[in-house]
């Protein structure tokens, strides 16, 4: 009987269908889900370094606007930090390698070979879509920021590490202080303070209500981007 219940258990299993491992897929998921996975991690570090900013300072990440200008129609800001002495909108990257470009090229390059946007031109059009949603007495104290992780390396022009610049090139884990250090010279510069208390509030609810969440329009404008980037890994 043993013997007997053996061989029926030995047929049903070898008319049981063998499983395929199917593996095409999966390193490019692999690399996708690992550079949004880095993606979050720099997006974090960056976060906690707002936080600790002074209590006269707010800040947005990950506003969607409108702008026409732009290709998919909207413009994504990764952040917005305001102050009572400017408006500072960051974009974030999370390239990895040696960082080439200057005031004068409309394109960088990554490793001397992947192209990307001048992230300052691509910053500049963020600004412009953000102005259209405050009073024009505002328009002057942007100062436009760009955070590379230090996986990068930077052979950019100089003027782009002074803090005298209103445009500013750093590493993510040094953002907070060379937004201390700004706020600090243009100190110097104003006696008073360019924006109190309710300016902040006004601007800061103007973002807000022309922030986009819905996940169709993020996605759509996820697939048509600012224009061209080089490959982020």
């Amino acid at each position: 009987m043993l013997l007997f219940l053996n061989f029926l258990k030995k047929k049903k299993n070898e008319n049981k269908p063998k499983q395929v491992n199917v593996t095409t897929s999966i390193p490019k998921k692999v690399n996708e889900q690992v550079a949004t996975r880095k993606g979050e991690i720099g997006e974090y570090k960056i976060d906690i370094q707002l936080d600790q900013l002074p209590k006269d300072c707010r800040y947005l990440s990950d506003l969607l606007v409108k702008n026409p200008k732009a290709k998919s129609g909207y413009s994504q800001i990764d952040h917005v930090v305001l102050t009572p002495y400017g408006i500072f909108a960051i974009e974030t990257k999370n390239y990895q390698g040696t960082i080439y470009g200057g005031k004068d090229r409309k394109t960088w390059l990554v490793n001397g070979k992947f192209k990307m946007l001048n992230p300052f031109v691509q910053n500049y059009g963020h600004i412009k879509a953000l102005t259209s949603f405050i009073d024009k007495k505002y328009y002057d104290l942007f100062i436009s920021m760009v955070s590379f992780t230090k996986r990068s390396t930077f052979k950019v022009d100089l003027d782009y590490r002074k803090i005298a610049s209103n445009e500013i090139i750093v590493y993510d884990i040094e953002l907070s202080e060379f937004i201390h250090r700004k706020v600090s010279v243009l100190k110097i510069e104003h006696k008073e303070p360019l924006l109190n208390e309710s300016d902040i509030i006004t601007i800061y609810d103007a973002f807000s209500n022309a922030n986009i969440t819905d996940p169709k329009v993020r996605e759509e404008h996820r697939k048509h981007g600012d224009g061209p980037r080089a490959s982020q890994v």
